[in-house]
């Protein structure tokens, strides 16, 4: 899957990348990619309830660990109340695109 299908897209200094949130999940993880409102998204579950910015944040952090990024390097674009988020990722989009191609596979 290319990136033009894919959940993400590269950037100048990094890529952005859609994710499809479920907060306060039993069993938190990647599940592949999923049919997004906008467009295919990575499907991403996180424990942490949709309050006060928690399951953003659980999210980022979720996120800059696979992707092996500081946390400081992942900012929320957009979406910040929805299910559906972009998310700015900091770094080589060659490398980025590496581990995100695993992501997509499903790997919790």
């Amino acid at each position: 899957m290319d990136s033009e299908a894919a959940c993400w897209r590269a950037r100048g200094d990094g890529v952005r990348v859609r994710v499809k949130l479920t907060p306060a999940a039993r069993r938190a993880g990647f599940g592949g990619v999923v049919a997004g409102r906008d467009g295919p998204a990575l499907a991403l579950a996180v424990r942490a309830p949709p309050r006060e910015g928690a399951a953003n944040e659980a999210a980022r952090s979720a996120l800059a660990a696979a992707l092996g990024v500081a946390p400081s390097a992942v900012r929320l674009g957009g979406g910040a109340a929805r299910r559906e988020k972009l998310f700015d990722v900091a770094g080589a989009p060659a490398a980025l695109a590496a581990r995100l191609q695993a992501l997509m596979g499903g790997g919790r």
